[in-house]
């Protein structure tokens, strides 16, 4: 069943003579005949009614009006979608750091599929060198970066979200009546630090002359494998906030520091390479919310 021969069926089906079907096509009457003629043979069924003036639809030729009329609707469509910017499809790929601060790129990823149900989304989780590492081999499309780090090598957009550094700790520890957490509280405490907050030293200068009296055990780069370091009494915990259960039942209690240590988080993706059609809407979707929420 050609496309063409599709539409030739509908129109006579609409029109309910050779004749204006014809005139509408703007082919000879009997071309029309023949062609129809020969679908019935294909088809080996009667599509219509030849014993009245007007050709009516016999049960098959009105099956197949509803199919071809969905047939035809949805290739045009497709070649409309096709020929036109409102098309995406393809996979976007976005490295992150684990950050509350990613909720407006999950919105408009969200909204992204909604749009465009055949685009494919690809989430990497690693902090900054792993991060910049899958966006400088190409594995990633945008890198969410946590922190003040240079980009000079990139484009990128600051989020309107600050993400603050506090102690993770459990309920049961003196630290845990405190209202805030100041550097001197961690005076001889076993700590667990974040790795890419290690290599940044991003609290060398927050802790200032008490560095040197806190007892770094190690790094975490999974969240979540670190709280349960915490959990088993074995430190506290660096964390960002808003990442943790600390509900009543979580068995951990999360406090701000003293004074306030916070981090901006960006996206960054490669200044000197082409996007995507679905990487470019990312950011004009992005760009258009962070515009919204800043003008509000």
């Amino acid at each position: 069943m050609e496309l063409r021969v599709l539409n030739y069926f509908v129109a006579v089906a609409q029109e309910e003579t050779m004749t204006r079907a014809a005139t509408k096509l703007l082919i000879s009457q009997p071309a029309l005949s023949r062609q129809i003629s020969d679908l019935e043979t294909e088809l080996g069924v009667k599509l219509f009614n030849r014993k009245t003036r007007h050709l009516t639809l016999t049960p098959d030729g009105q099956y197949l009006l509803g199919q071809a009329q969905k047939i035809l609707g949805l290739t045009a469509k497709t070649k409309n979608d096709l020929q036109s910017t409102s098309f995406v499809s393809g996979d976007l790929t976005i490295a992150a750091g684990e950050s509350s601060g990613m909720q407006p790129v999950m919105n408009v990823i969200s909204s992204i599929i909604k749009d465009h149900p055949t685009v494919k989304i690809h989430l990497l989780s690693g902090d900054y060198h792993y991060t910049t590492q899958k966006l400088n081999s190409g594995d990633a499309d945008f890198a969410i970066i946590i922190g003040d780090v240079p980009l000079n090598n990139y484009a990128s957009l600051t989020l309107p979200q600050k993400d603050d550094w506090g102690v993770l700790m459990r309920p049961d520890d003196p630290l845990a009546q405190k209202s805030t957490i100041r550097p001197q509280d961690l005076v001889c405490r076993s700590v667990l630090n974040s790795q890419q907050a290690q290599t940044l030293q991003i609290f060398q200068n927050w802790l200032g002359n008490y560095s040197s009296c806190v007892n770094f055990i190690g790094t975490y780069n999974l969240y979540f494998n670190g709280t349960m370091m915490v959990k088993n009494h074995a430190a506290l915990m660096f964390a960002l906030d808003n990442l943790a259960d600390t509900s009543q039942e979580s068995g951990l209690v999360f406090k701000h520091l003293t004074p306030a240590l916070g981090q901006s988080v960006k996206v960054a993706w490669k200044q000197e390479v082409s996007l995507s059609p679905v990487a470019e809407l990312f950011i004009k979707r992005l760009k258009d919310t962070l515009f919204t929420s800043r003008s509000a």
